[in-house]
């Protein structure tokens, strides 16, 4: 237990009234334990041996970045999470330990897999705008000031870069990124400019000092599109992308980090995928003035294996993939990448699905099951964020999806592409551009995935998508939930349902139409009694893992071997 010294601190440190947790006492150690087990701790490094001893200490200073991109999280997550992190690091009971250890994997007070319920004594509730914008401002006046704002201005306060503070006069105001963070961002660009002068490798050298640039100017444009440019084994993505964490607007981007190097044989297989995004788009199942006729040239998919992750990348639920940037003037113009992390997706399936498809199929099911199916489905999905409305108009004022969607756009951009991702492989099978064979397996493993997913909870965008689809599903018959508690595809209905709700959604967004898009949440994005029921059978099945960086640890200390 955090003695009464130390909460008496923690109180001090974070301004905030513990008598609201009084009657919510908050989970002691072996409570913690039990939390904290729910994600397997796991190695994740990559062969690096024949990587020049230069390309190792470009790995090393991209770690210690993205270190750094792991404490701006912190505070881009919540104004207290540095206080509250420096007084867990002092309590070296057990139960602190266990308090810092659940707090590092959720980065913050608050356990992302249980609705964001705090366990940290005087934690707050979870503020949904994060540290992004004042914590004593309303949604309502927020949406005020921005439509008062001069169109320039309006742009700026509804995208990705920048902060909404009050200021002296009790008014709101914008800081821009590289003000608000000025000291993590200049330490992290010198690193980032110290590796540029490290690698030999062009584009490498060209994107991390255009990142450092862009870390200290607030423009990511031409960064970004050294991003898409990358070409050889080291693959890096730094910087402020996703905008999850803002669960008011969806405006809002944290920073996050990978450090990657490429699989270059898994990469040339999926390449020939790239070739048939248009055909894609083209046979969507929408109406025709929705799809895109002209994607962007460049769309590229590169397999990778992790050596570290931070930030947004690496709090609670791992990403096993990625498709960026997020900028919708980048994807107009180039396309976008996507980035598979193998080595974590093996980890997925093997510690989670494995057993939690032995739980929600039938035994005669469970032989349909396939990391090639699980691997597939994963690049597809992230294929398909960049396919479908992205810039629209609405009410003759052009616009994007995001900007309307707000809050719901996260969960319905996360189904898009998962249902959608369905469709597409069931298009390329029906070309003979897959093989027949990965049918049965590609419908029966999304079945169990959908059980993976849900787990991370419905208030998570991917838990909240999940759940829509898996309701929409069932209620039209293509997944069937037996009365012996476990659940089967209907070949009869799937590629119906999923037609129909790539439909539904697509439509959503091609409208930005805010309120069906909340109606859809608010209808299917729920865990009804028969999904409840197979979940609790599964406390003892991992909901995810916790990344041990073995390789990233090994080049860091080597790089500090090297130095002295």
């Amino acid at each position: 237990m955090i003695s009464k010294l130390t909460m008496a601190a923690l109180a001090a440190l974070i301004a905030v009234p513990l008598v609201a947790f009084e009657e919510s006492p908050v989970p002691q150690t072996a409570n913690l334990q039990k939390m904290a087990a729910r994600f397997a701790p796991t190695d994740i490094g990559a062969d690096v041996s024949t990587l020049s001893p230069a390309n190792r200490q470009v790995l090393a200073k991209l770690v210690e970045a993205s270190k750094i991109v792991d404490t701006l999280f912190l505070r881009q997550a919540w104004a207290g999470n540095d206080a509250m992190h420096a007084v867990l690091v002092k309590d070296q009971t057990p139960e602190g330990r266990a308090r810092l250890h659940y707090f590092l994997i959720n980065k913050g007070p608050w356990s992302r897999l249980d609705h964001n319920e705090p366990f940290v004594p005087g934690a707050p509730a979870k503020p949904q705008g994060a540290n992004f914008y004042p914590a004593d401002a309303s949604k309502a006046e927020i949406e005020k000031w921005i439509a008062s704002l001069p169109e320039a201005e309006r742009a700026r306060a509804t995208g990705f870069f920048t902060v909404v503070h009050r200021g002296a006069n009790g008014g709101l105001t914008l800081v821009p990124y590289n003000v608000a963070y000025q000291g993590e961002l200049t330490r992290a660009a010198a690193l980032l400019r110290d590796a540029a002068g490290l690698t030999t490798e062009p584009t490498l050298k060209a994107f991390l000092t255009k990142r450092a640039a862009a870390f200290l100017s607030n423009d990511y444009y031409d960064s970004d599109v050294a991003w898409m440019e990358l070409t050889g084994a080291i693959e890096p993505t730094i910087g402020p992308y996703e905008v999850y964490e803002d669960e008011i607007f969806n405006y809002k981007a944290a920073f996050e980090s990978y450090v990657t190097v490429q699989d270059e044989t898994e990469t040339a297989k999926l390449q020939k995928f790239g070739g048939e995004l248009q055909d894609i788009e083209n046979n969507l199942p929408i109406d025709p003035k929705y799809r895109n006729p002209k994607l962007g040239a460049l769309a590229p998919i590169v397999v990778v294996n992790e050596i570290f992750a931070a930030g947004d990348g690496n709090r609670g639920v791992q990403t096993a993939a990625f498709n960026l940037p997020n900028d919708e003037r980048v994807i107009r113009e180039k396309g976008s990448k996507r980035v598979m992390l193998k080595n974590v997706q093996d980890a997925k399936f093997a510690k989670t699905l494995t057993p939690i498809s032995q739980i929600v199929l039938a035994p005669a099911d469970q032989r349909a099951l396939s990391f090639d199916a699980f691997f597939t489905h994963t690049v597809v999905h992230e294929l398909m964020h960049g396919l479908g409305p992205h810039g629209i108009t609405v009410g003759g004022r052009k616009t994007t999806v995001r900007q309307e969607l707000k809050d719901t756009y996260s969960f319905i951009e996360e189904a898009k592409a998962d249902i959608s991702g369905l469709f597409a492989i069931q298009h390329m099978i029906d070309k003979g551009v897959l093989p027949k064979s990965l049918e049965q397996a590609l419908y029966t493993t999304y079945l169990a995935s959908t059980f993976r997913a849900i787990r991370f909870g419905v208030n998570e965008a991917h838990g909240k998508g999940i759940a829509v689809q898996l309701n929409y599903l069932i209620d039209q018959g293509g997944f069937i939930a037996r009365a012996d508690g476990t659940f089967a595809v209907n070949p009869e209905k799937i590629k119906d349902g999923v037609a129909g709700l790539t439909r539904e959604i697509m439509t959503i967004e091609a409208e930005g139409s805010y309120a069906k898009a909340q109606a859809l949440g608010e209808r299917l994005g729920v865990v009804r009694p028969p999904v409840k029921s197979a979940l609790d059978k599964m406390a003892a099945v991992p909901v995810d893992i916790e990344p041990r960086f073995t390789t990233a640890d090994r080049l860091v200390a080597e790089a500090n071997g090297q130095r002295k």
